[in-house]
Order: C-alpha cells, then structure tokens, then sequence
C-alpha cells in the first residue's frame, strides 16, 4: 500500500498522463506523431533531480516536466500541452485511490473468511449477551462472529459500490471547459488509466468523491473499532472469554510481569480515531472557491496516503487477531452460570401470558423472583416455583424444561445459511 503512495509511483503516473495525452493529440493530428513516438521512448524522471529543481520553482508539476525535458529534447515542447497542473493531479490521485481501494477490497474479502471459519468452528459454542454490559439472554460465539462477518460484507459493498465514483479523471484545463484540449483525449487517456473521464469538472475534480471515499474508509475503520473493542471488553480478567494470542517473549508490562494485555484491539481503536478525523479533513474540503481553489491539495497529502495505509494495515492485523484469538468456551459456561438462569426470565414471561395471564401480573411475577435471583444464591427456576402467580400456571417440570438453552438457539443454522455461512 505505501508503494502506492511513494513519490515514484506518483511520478510514474504524471509520466504516463502526459505520454498518452500526447499520444491522444498525435492521433487527433495536433502533435506530430514523430514527436510523440519520441516522447514515448526517452521519456523519464529523476526522484532526485526532481526535488532540486522544485527548491527553485515552489512548483511540483513545473519541476517534474523540466526534469522530463532533459530527458527528452525538443519534442517535449508538446508536453503538457492544453492542460493544467490539476489534470495530472487529480488524475493520478483516481488512479492511487483505485488501486488502493482494490487492496483494501482484498484484505476485506481475506479478512471475512478468516471470520467465516471461526463463526463455524464456534457455531454452537453458547455463552451469554449483554446489553448494558449485562447479562441479557444465551447467544453463542459463533452468532457473533457471523455478525462481524455480516458487517464487513457491508463494508465490502460499501467500497465496491464507491469504486465507480471515486475512478473519475479529467484533462479539461484551467476551469473544466477543454478550452485548450480536445475532449477525445480526456476520453483516451482515462480509459487507458482505467478511469472514466469526468462529465464535467472545474480545475479540479469535485471533492465529494474523494469525500465519500475517506467517509467509507472511516466506516471500515469503525467497523474494525468496534470488533476490537468487542474483543478487549471479553478478554477483560474477570470475563476471559477470549484473549489475544500471546506468544512465548512477549510482555505486556513494564512494571508488571503477569500482564497480557489486548494491545492490538487497542491499538485498533486508537488508530480508528486517526481514520475519522481524516474523514472529516475531507470533507471540509468539499468547498472550494469558484472553479478552484488550493486549501484541499495539503490536505490530500497527508489523509490520502495515511488513511489508506493504516485501513489497509487495520484489517490485516484485525485479521491476525481474529485468526489466531484465543477462545475459551469454559469459561463462557461459567459465565452463564453466574447469574442463576435468570436469562430465562423472557421464556417464562412469554409462556405465562401465552398461559392466558395478563402480562403486568406475568412480568411482576417473574420479576419478583428474579429480584430474589439476584439477591440470593438460589436459581431463577427455583425461584419462579415458589412464585404463586407462576406455580398456579407452571409445573417446576415446566419450567425446568423451558429454561433450556435449545430454545434460544433454534434458529443459528438458519441464520448461518442466510449469510452464506453454510451450503
């Protein structure tokens, strides 16, 4: 991914946007096609002597073509002819963010089916949600895990779906209007970069693209926050129902030797918050003077390449974690078994009023004994025997048979087959 970003990759682009203009203009019989034959093979650029001469000129594009004109000899004189700097510019950025966005797209689809095989190996390994943080109903670590794989499905679309909006190029000169370029060459040169040529621009490329490219990268980012988040908040000690490889070496303190600690969800969420702000960098820069204006081009240099790196860095080491996660279903079991079967509390409620009770005197009912749940050592079930509304109603055979845990998880293959998760 930095690659894609380096300077020579961008200069490699700026070459190639001006050989194929003045190949498009040979064609079109405004270049002489000697000179953009010759163009084509002497054409080339020094990293170095590049920046030397833009310490003289305080100008990138005007340092890259005099670079290029040393190379090539008089037949550059065609060279940039027509178009202005923010052609090559904005082109190149559509070109770095699709190549960028097709790598994000890759770690996306290698991160979902890392998820897909651990949401099967944990299918039916039952432990319990929370809501508030506390313990709601049974849920089990598969269903979890096939909702992280659901999410960054959406994440998937999301991307792919931006993908056609964010390849858009253009080589329409100083306030969009081809004043000085034929616009069969803005058609050729994108459709040889794999773009498609803007239907019309200012100067610049109108910066809601790239807004809207910088927001999905910040959902993606989201996304990843919230499964590490998810993560550290069950690796907590006195939950540990799952934990983050720790490898033989490795320490999680400097003052304490016992410590294993989350670092990379953290480090997930933290980097996260890198992500949003660059998304609201950008669009801040969705407003612009007139035809243009240059307030957005130091932005773009900082958020373009740094968010796409650390998305792309973000689902690999997601992907890691997930992968190599420690789980620890007996713990999970005692997890389930603190707080007495009062997770069975919605089962009872239903079969009550299902019973012909009014559902204030059923829900008051089960209410009081789970109140008792909670302030004694006793079980919900027990409980509930002794509640004369319930007992007048249920056998304490029936509701030891209706606090089963099969009744919360008699649809999880069907949930699986709806994502895909199974044949």
């Amino acid at each position: 991914m930095a690659a894609i970003w380096a300077d020579q990759r961008k200069y490699e682009i700026w070459l190639e946007i001006e050989t194929l203009a003045c190949e498009a203009q040979a064609e079109i019989g405004v270049v002489p096609k000697a000179d953009a034959e010759e163009i084509r093979a002497k054409a080339k650029f020094d990293l170095a002597e590049i920046m030397e001469i833009e310490k003289r000129t305080n100008h990138d594009v005007i340092a890259f073509l005099e670079n290029v004109a040393s190379y090539v000899g008089p037949a550059c004189r065609w060279m940039h002819q027509g178009m202005t700097s923010s052609d090559v510019l904005d082109t190149t950025l559509a070109v770095q963010m699709a190549e960028a966005s097709d790598m994000i797209l890759q770690d996306l689809r290698d991160l979902r089916e890392v998820v897909a095989r651990r949401a099967r190996e944990f299918k039916m390994t039952p432990m319990i949600g929370r809501s508030h943080g506390i313990h709601a109903e049974p849920v089990t670590f598969g269903l979890k895990l096939a909702l992280m794989y659901d999410e960054f499905g959406r994440a998937l679309a999301r991307l792919e779906d931006a993908q056609p909006r964010i390849r858009v190029g253009k080589l329409s000169g100083a306030v969009g209007t081809h004043a000085h370029l034929d616009p069969r060459v803005e058609e050729q040169v994108c459709a040889k970069l794999g773009l498609k040529a803007a239907a019309l621009s200012t100067q610049v490329i109108q910066r809601d693209r790239h807004a809207e490219f910088q927001t999905v990268l910040a959902i993606i980012a989201s996304s990843i926050d919230r499964w590490a988040t998810e993560f550290r908040q069950l690796q907590r000690t006195e939950v540990l129902e799952v934990e983050e490889y720790f490898s033989a070496g490795q320490k999680g303190s400097s003052a304490m030797p016992h410590k294993r600690n989350p670092i990379t969800g953290e480090k997930l969420s933290g980097l996260a918050r890198v992500v949003r702000g660059n998304a609201m960098a950008a669009l801040e820069n969705v407003a612009l003077w007139h035809e243009r204006d240059i307030s957005h081009s130091s932005v773009e240099r900082i958020i373009m390449p740094d968010s796409c790196i650390l998305v792309d860095y973000m689902l690999v080491s997601l992907k890691k974690l997930t992968d190599r996660l420690l789980v620890y279903p007996e713990n999970m079991e005692r997890n389930l078994r603190i707080t007495k079967g009062l997770y069975f509390s919605q089962t009872i409620l239903l079969q009550l009023t299902a019973r012909g009770l009014e559902r204030k005197a059923a829900y008051e009912a089960v209410q009081r004994a789970a109140m008792k749940t909670w302030q004694g050592d006793i079980s919900l079930q027990e409980n509930l025997a002794a509640e004369p509304e319930v007992a007048a109603v249920l056998s304490r055979g029936e509701i030891d048979r209706l606090c089963s845990l099969d009744i919360h998880f008699a649809h999880v293959d069907d949930t699986f087959r709806k994502l895909g998760l199974e044949p």
